[in-house]
């Protein structure tokens, strides 16, 4: 508490120079009005000590200092006078109002003018001189003048504080801003690396385990020749996407993302590198030729949950069909993945569950619909199906 209450430098130096100069005024005798009651010259420095004691709470306690100031300053009236009371009485208003509660701001200035206002009329009506207007004068440049000054660079500094609040707070904002961005960019490189590189590296892993563990010379060089187009390809899409990564790249021709026109490719390459695994997989494709294209990142979604689908059949399917149909309905893209649910004999690849992730993020940014899990299957043995429901408008999707 009583480090609150400790005047600042600033209130101790004007209350030690405001002191001293009127004692050198008053060692001068430089007054500043004669004829009162206490005409003695020593009273003067009553209020001049008074003032200077009101001068260091000017900001710690200013309702406080703006009450000993006044009494100090209608005291000086009735002595000899002194110029430096009255200036610092003109700091004690601006501290008062500068310093003080809001209410006091708003109602010094008011004050302060009614008094003016009033004096000078009062005044004027007494002595019934025009000169008496000086006196008004006087009274609104040591009261009003200081207030309005405080008003004004109260309402600067509160404009000041109020622009820094909002850079912090919009630099916090940018900051999240570009969190979630990263988070997000992160998030969408992991998918595409995933889905780009998983169907490669399971054919190689599955096929370097058959080639292991099976001794026929036959079955080690067709693996070993899967593995090296799978090994070729794989590099090739690491190249393609290290290539959108870097930075400031030689190649400025943009990388055209994989459409479902390309499914037949990435069918033929799944029945080479499940055929030893017994899977067989085709396309039904019920969509109507004539129908409007289809907007890129829809096409980039079902491709890639299409590809993830048969990179999870290629390491876990039973040995049977995998059946991949695409069809339209008004305005939605369906694309559904089918394979046998169950366990096969020779090698089979870990999965982490990221491509489930992975689809269920794709269909989410587009607002459809997912769903993957075991079903009943016509025969009686089970399935494994991956379904989802695509927006084909950019307006649905965008909401």
């Amino acid at each position: 508490m009583l480090t609150s209450i400790r005047p600042d430098r600033d209130a101790v130096a004007l209350a030690v120079s405001g002191l001293l100069g009127g004692l050198l005024l008053w060692l001068l005798g430089l007054h500043t009005q004669g004829g009162h009651p206490f005409s003695a010259s020593w009273v003067t420095l009553v209020p001049l000590t008074a003032m200077a004691a009101a001068e260091l709470l000017r900001r710690n306690a200013p309702r406080t200092a703006l009450a000993v100031g006044t009494l100090a300053l209608v005291a000086d009236q009735f002595t000899r006078g002194s110029l430096a009371t009255i200036l610092m009485f003109t700091d004690v208003m601006y501290a008062a109002v500068l310093y003080g509660t809001p209410a006091a701001a708003r109602r010094l200035p008011v004050a302060t003018l009614l008094v003016t206002v009033a004096s000078t009329i009062g005044f004027l009506a007494w002595f019934r001189k025009p000169e008496a207007l000086l006196i008004g004068l006087v009274i609104g440049l040591v009261s009003f003048i200081p207030a309005l000054t405080g008003v004004s660079v109260r309402s600067h500094r509160t404009a000041a504080d109020a622009a820094r609040l909002a850079a912090a707070q919009t630099a916090r904002l940018a900051e999240m801003d570009r969190t979630q961005a990263v988070i997000a960019e992160r998030a969408r490189m992991a998918r595409e690396l995933h889905d780009m590189v998983a169907n490669h590296l399971s054919a190689v892993a599955i096929h370097s385990t058959a080639a292991l563990s099976i001794d026929d010379p036959e079955t080690s060089r067709n693996a070993l020749k899967v593995i090296r187009e799978n090994s070729v390809e794989g590099l090739a899409e690491m190249r393609r996407l290290i290539g959108l990564l870097r930075e400031g790249g030689q190649d400025d021709t943009p990388a055209a993302a994989p459409t479902l026109a390309a499914l037949d490719t990435l069918i033929e390459q799944t029945n080479a590198n499940g055929a030893s695994g017994g899977l067989v997989c085709t396309l039904e494709d019920t969509r109507d030729p004539g129908a409007d294209a289809l907007p890129t990142p829809v096409e980039l979604a079902a491709y890639r949950i299409v590809q993830e689908s048969l990179t999870n059949a290629l390491k876990h399917a039973a040995p049977g069909p995998v059946v991949v149909r695409l069809g339209r309905s008004g305005e939605l893209l369906t694309v559904e993945v089918t394979s046998v649910f169950g366990s096969r004999t020779g090698p089979t690849a870990p999965g982490s569950g990221a491509g489930l992730v992975g689809m269920r993020e794709r269909v989410a940014l587009l607002g459809g619909t997912f769903g993957a899990g075991a079903e009943p299957g016509g025969d009686g043995a089970k399935i494994w199906r991956v379904r989802a429901e695509l927006p084909v408008r950019e307006r649905e999707m965008r909401e």
